[in-house]
């Protein structure tokens, strides 16, 4: 990578290299967003003069990375010797200057021997007796490349970080002082947990070793098991993490692959990681040279990776998202435009909600104008069956609608979001309405109702939005309002 000052100023920059197995790089950092303007004619006049050397710039602001490809190290050295003094050269012709004391080399090469060659830049301090030595490791972003790729340096490295933060918890307290079991584990989940599996989508997929590290992350979560439950060390740590609350490490990551796979469903149709994909996923991107839609039939089963692995399970979703629907524009949702008319009645802890919902209830009763809905979701603890939704409809004390459906092998707050949504429908229909009440135990689904944004189920927000702002228009003294009613009631 390179730095850069622009004219006088002094600029904080730096300048990266590596070599990826028969490929070499540089990569540059930030200073201010109006170097960019003066970096832009240098890369085109660079990819003019580099086209002999099969080398690559990369820039961001003032941060560059050079890449270099052969079938051999040395080679890659020469081109990016050259690369890199027509690069100098250029600066020094636009007022630009690379601090090359900032420097680094990194070499990718897939053969276990041991040679790493270093760089004579030409430019000192890096030539003649004092050449570029080439680094063991690369941190770029926060991520450990290694010369193999197999990250066993990135894992240790976190896994080590994440164990001495689970050990700097314990002066916060123990079995007999300070932190509630419940505080350590949540302390644990949010701090610690996130150190531990940070772009774990490197080295943890399908078909990859990563034994070594999944024992690294058991052992740091064992000991944060002890640390919440204050066992003794001796304790199975399988019992310990029941006994905690902890999900077992390789069901958290195999949790956590299945949330990113289905993340790249709600990415916009021309989102630069859908080039990486299969045909199906590709949409209205150009592929990349890499990807998985130019790799043939004979090599798809052989190819192990995180690109290859989201386009084999990217399939078992069953749910349609719409990142860009225009009602999820900011200033133009529900809430935006009828906050007046949106209303949640929440949960008081300090409140008796049976007399409140009572009085509630027989008020609402009273009114001729008002519509009840009652909604409810029921998931089965047994997985041989699928989740129900049910709503029903009063105006008084007559019931008008009464209806159940399968939600399919759902989450509770999605069979509760359905339920919401049918009632919705089915109060808006009624004749002489001006208020809707809706009784539901799951207020966060009632949020997520109004909610036209990215989600899970938001095919049934964006209809309930929908059929509300239809609702909203026809009448100014149109409402409705959600009000939490315990489920054990």
């Amino acid at each position: 990578m390179f730095d850069c000052v622009k004219l006088y100023p002094v600029g904080n920059h730096l300048l990266n290299k590596f070599t990826k197995g028969d490929e070499e790089c540089y990569r540059p950092e930030s200073l201010w967003d109006i170097s960019g303007l003066f970096i832009a004619p240098v890369m085109k006049l660079f990819y003019i003069k580099v086209a002999p050397f099969n080398t690559t710039l990369l820039s961001f602001v003032d941060n560059g990375t050079m890449l270099a490809q052969s079938k051999q190290l040395r080679d890659n050295n020469v081109g990016l010797c050259k690369a890199y003094k027509i690069i100098y050269l250029l600066f020094v012709a636009f007022a630009l200057i690379l601090e090359h004391d900032k420097t680094e080399l990194f070499h990718f090469s897939c053969p276990r021997d041991a040679y790493n060659p270093s760089l004579d830049l030409g430019y000192a301090p890096h030539m003649g007796d004092t050449p570029l030595t080439p680094k063991t490791y690369w941190r770029y972003l926060g991520f450990y490349f290694d010369r193999r790729l197999t990250f066993h340096e990135h894992v240790r490295y976190y896994a080590t970080k994440a164990f001495t933060t689970v050990q700097a918890m314990r002066m916060l307290g123990n079995s007999t002082r300070g932190l509630l079991p419940k505080q350590r584990r949540l302390l644990y989940r949010s701090c610690v947990v996130p150190i531990a599996t940070y772009s774990y989508r490197l080295w943890y997929f399908d078909g990859a070793c990563n034994k070594g590290a999944m024992n690294q992350l058991k052992r740091m979560q064992q000991k944060a098991a002890l640390w919440i439950t204050g066992a003794f060390r001796t304790s199975p740590t399988g019992s310990l993490e029941a006994l905690a609350g902890l999900i077992p490490v390789h069901l958290m990551l195999k949790k956590l692959v299945m949330r990113t796979v289905y993340r790249v469903a709600t990415l916009s149709d021309t989102h630069p990681l859908h080039s990486m994909m299969g045909e199906r996923l590709l949409k209205r991107a150009e592929p990349h040279t890499r990807s998985a839609a130019l790799v043939t039939p004979a090599m798809q089963g052989k190819v192990k990776s995180t690109i290859m692995e989201v386009d084999e399970c990217v399939h078992t979703l069953t749910e349609s998202f719409e990142p860009f629907v225009p009602k999820a524009h900011p200033g133009d949702q529900l809430l935006d435009h009828y906050a007046d008319c949106l209303h949640f009645d929440e949960r008081d802890p300090t409140q008796d909600r049976c007399p409140y919902l009572d009085e509630l209830i027989a008020t609402a009763r009273a009114d001729p104008l008002t519509v009840l809905a009652a909604t409810d979701g029921s998931v089965p603890q047994s997985n041989q069956y699928q989740a129900a939704s049910a709503a029903i409809i009063y105006k008084g004390h007559c019931e008008l609608e009464r209806t159940r459906y399968v939600s399919g092998r759902v989450t509770a707050p999605d069979a509760e979001l359905k339920a919401i949504s049918c009632a919705v429908r089915l109060a808006v229909k009624q004749a002489d309405c001006q208020h809707i009440m809706v009784f539901t135990d799951s207020m966060g689904s009632a949020h997520r109702a109004v909610d036209p944004s990215v989600h899970s189920g938001q095919a049934f927000s964006l209809s309930v939005c929908r059929t509300l702002q239809e609702w909203f228009e026809a009448d100014d003294l149109h409402r409705i309002t959600f009000i939490y009613i315990p489920s054990a009631l």
